[in-house]
């Protein structure tokens, strides 16, 4: 019992639980609202999200890589990364379509990301139950990557008004990364397909 409270409690589990718990702290600096009437978030809670925005997905290389390195993999910490990284995404999409900054045809990509992190959610779920374990690609990874540099860019764009190249640059690694959710999520689903019949 000790050693499990041991684990359950190790650094990873700790960093990552930390990203679940900053996700209300994100949402609170980007939230466009004061007394009730809609305004912008300001350039300072723009650089103060981003900074957050970074940190969380530090901790999220971190933890997999402290708990590789120290042969602390968990059956918690492999619950709840997936979970900390879902709502961190969903959050941002939400947040950034509220406020504005992703607006138009944009928001088609971000509705790409999210319908996908949550179908793939549910599939590796299905087949979890069925013991088939699905290991994520080198071209997901690049989707992970890309998405978070998207999102990241938006937020960042918000914080530096005049680098309009930013927030375009960024819209267009959006798309890139919807794509790639896109090949990788019918990746993901073949395999289910298979399991379902």
């Amino acid at each position: 019992m000790r050693l499990q409270r041991i684990s359950m409690l190790s650094l990873p589990n700790i960093l990552t639980l930390s990203r679940i718990f900053a996700v209300p702290l994100l949402v609170f600096l980007l939230w466009p609202s004061v007394n009730g009437s809609i305004i912008q978030p300001t350039v300072m809670d723009y650089a103060l999200a981003y900074g957050l925005y970074c940190l969380m997905g530090f901790t999220d290389y971190i933890d997999g890589y402290l708990a590789r390195a120290q042969g602390a993999v968990s059956k918690l910490g492999q619950f709840l990364d997936p979970i900390a990284d879902k709502i961190m995404i969903a959050a941002v999409i939400l947040l950034l379509v509220f406020t504005q900054d992703i607006t138009g045809w944009h928001v088609i990509a971000a509705l790409i990301i999210l319908i996908r992190e949550i179908a793939v959610s549910g599939l590796r779920e299905f087949l979890a139950g069925l013991q088939v374990s699905v290991p994520v690609s080198d071209l997901a990874k690049w989707k992970t990557t890309a998405q978070l540099f998207a999102f990241g860019g938006i937020i960042l764009a918000g914080a530096l008004p005049g680098w309009g190249w930013l927030k375009d640059a960024s819209l267009a690694l959006l798309w890139i990364s919807a794509i790639l959710t896109l090949v990788t999520g019918w990746s993901y689903l073949r395999v289910g397909l298979r399991h379902m019949d």
